[in-house]
């Protein structure tokens, strides 16, 4: 210990400094090393001077001063005259699940957001206004909007105050219109939320028909308790829109529409209105009714890959069949690749499968249609080589099914999830099967006839995959046995389309099957006999585009109407001896660059 006289000689050595300004120093670790302090304090309850009991008896332990410095609700508990003494708290609005994840992220900055738990932590994220998790959950429910799912989303953020989400969820039910109308929920609507929506003027419907349609189906669907609303209904459907042909065949004839003056007086409007186009196709509409609705058209086209004999090389092309016209988009830059099938994920990834020649391929090439320089590239290969395989869609996973692995058939199947990035093995069809097509209806995937190598023969038989089940069923045969046949489903109904026969003859009928009655029944013949081409429905129609007939590559497409069960042929322009084998609808890319 320094004397006293020591330290006076030291505090002589001290030196003095010149004036400067003042600096500021912040330590960066500061803030992070208190906080895992109290990370550690909140972890092993010690201070907690606050515990929160649920409705269920769970108990949640915390501080007051950072439960506080997070959320204004529990400022406001904490702060109010009753509350700044309570060293308990029981909260019975909010799910304790939700409500304990919430206390974490509060002491963590972390939040983990799942299917189970979104809608729990919305509600609760809303009431004790944490921002930061609201917005996270808003946009995990935005990514899940679905036509089965999104008018309950509608209310549950109008229930919620999600201001974002309803409007998102509103523009999706707009968009999605003709598949909302096809799913349950629109069935659970009452009058009034029904009204608002086929009221809308930019709901997204080219044919009005299906308004009138969703109309119908939502009053019979309950007939007694829901008729007394059918008018009040039909006064937003736009029947002055609608053909003639179709209110002769379809309105006029309507029970529900004979029953109520009201709804003839629409029907008598339609005509007037129809005979006054007829004679001055300028006249201004004459109400609401009669007034085109104004959504924004997306330009539907059909995205094919084509393979050349000549140059061996496959390319991208897109058809627009509002002017019959191709178009370039590019090229893929692996020779000797003939992918086997084009798949659409989320309407925006397509994915090109597989090969349609006799050496087997894992590889899969992916194109992303928002990108602004579109390109083919490499993603995950499947598990196993197939050739002449199938591939179908289902809740934006992709199918690969069946095919040729270079020394047989296959009967195995996998899927890849986008959300993990992989394939995955699933159940094996019953029966080894190449060269056969896949149909998605009602959510399950149908195996439609194909190639047997070790019989050497054309398969008529279908089976259907159970997702929830992971199991597959032989459903009824196909009146003929078909090989490289087209398959699409269309409205509720899947096609077969020409094919290889039993025989080895190229065939040009068609058979479709419904489920109610479940079976096959024939439909009109194509124009030419094919095998190998792609089908595609849109807008309506069946489009069969391209494949072979013989040995020869077919430089055309026919479209099929169902309603009139007619076949039309179109000569295609397309500007190349690619041999078209596979596609699919897309929203035309503003940016993809065209010749």
């Amino acid at each position: 210990m320094m004397s006293g006289t020591e330290m006076n000689d030291v505090q002589k050595l001290i030196p003095t400094f010149k004036i400067c300004e003042p600096k500021k120093h912040i330590n960066g670790s500061h803030i992070v090393g208190l906080f895992k302090v109290v990370q550690s304090l909140h972890k092993d309850k010690v201070f907690c001077d606050i515990r929160i009991e649920t409705n269920d008896g769970t108990m949640l332990f915390g501080h007051k001063v950072v439960l506080g410095s997070a959320s204004p609700y529990f400022c406001a508990m904490f702060t109010s005259f009753e509350g700044s003494s309570n060293d308990l708290v029981h909260i019975t609005e909010l799910d304790s699940t939700a409500l304990q994840l919430l206390v974490n992220y509060i002491y963590t900055g972390e939040i983990t957001v799942t299917e189970e738990n979104v809608q729990g932590l919305l509600s609760s994220a809303t009431i004790l206004q944490l921002d930061y998790v609201k917005n996270v959950c808003t946009e995990f429910i935005q990514t899940q909007l679905d036509p089965s799912n999104c008018l309950g989303i509608k209310a549950f953020a109008i229930l919620h105050n999600c201001t974002e989400l309803l409007l998102s969820s509103e523009a999706y039910i707009k968009k999605q219109f003709l598949k909302v109308v096809k799913c349950d929920e629109f069935l659970s609507l009452s009058s009034v939320e029904v009204i608002k929506l086929i009221s809308c003027n930019d709901l997204f419907v080219p044919l009005e028909e299906k308004v009138f349609e969703c109309v119908t189906n939502w009053v019979e669907h309950e007939l007694d308790n829901r008729k007394i609303f059918f008018s009040e209904l039909m006064e937003h459907v736009r029947l002055p829109l609608i053909s003639k042909q179709y209110i002769l065949e379809k309105v006029v004839d309507e029970p529900l529409i004979k029953n109520s003056p009201k709804c003839k007086d629409y029907v008598f409007e339609a005509f007037h209105v129809n005979l006054l186009k007829s004679v001055q196709p300028f006249t201004k509409p004459l109400t609401v009714r009669s007034k085109p609705r104004q959504f924004d058209i997306l330009q539907k086209v059909i995205l094919v890959l084509s393979w050349s004999t000549n140059t061996k090389k496959t390319s991208t092309n897109w058809y627009d069949p509002a002017n019959n016209l191709w178009h370039n988009v590019l090229e893929m830059k692996m020779k000797y690749c003939r992918p086997a099938h084009l798949a659409l994920i989320a309407d925006q990834f397509v994915f090109a499968v597989g090969n349609n020649r006799e050496t087997k391929s894992q590889s899969v090439s992916m194109l992303d249609l928002t990108s602004q320089a579109p390109c083919w590239v490499q993603t995950a290969d499947m598990l196993i080589g197939r050739s002449h395989l199938a591939v179908g869609v289902l809740y934006n996973s992709v199918y690969a099914v069946g095919g040729f692995d270079g020394s047989s058939d296959l009967k195995s199947a996998e899927v890849f999830r986008i959300s993990i990035q992989k394939w995955k093995m699933v159940a094996s069809m019953a029966r080894k099967r190449q060269q056969f097509g896949i149909g998605v209806l009602n959510n399950k995937l149908y195996a439609v006839g194909g190639y047997d190598s070790s019989s050497k023969n054309s398969l008529k038989s279908v089976e259907c995959y159970y997702p929830v089940l992971d199991s597959w069923k032989f459903i009824k045969d196909m009146s003929i046995g078909r090989s490289n046949a087209g398959i699409a489903v269309l409205d509720g109904v899947m096609y077969a389309i020409g094919g290889i026969s039993a025989l080895g003859t190229v065939q040009k009928s068609v058979e479709a099957y419904t489920t109610n009655p479940s079976g096959w029944t024939p439909r009109a013949d194509m124009h030419l006999c094919r095998y190998s081409p792609g089908v595609i429905a849109l807008d309506g129609l069946l489009y069969v585009v391209g494949g072979m007939d013989n040995d020869s590559t077919l430089d055309s497409i026919e479209t099929y109407n169902p309603i009139t069960n007619e076949w039309k042929l179109m000569e295609s322009s397309i500007n190349d001896d690619g041999q078209i084998f596979t596609g699919v609808v897309i929203d035309k890319p503003p940016h993809f660059n065209t010749d």
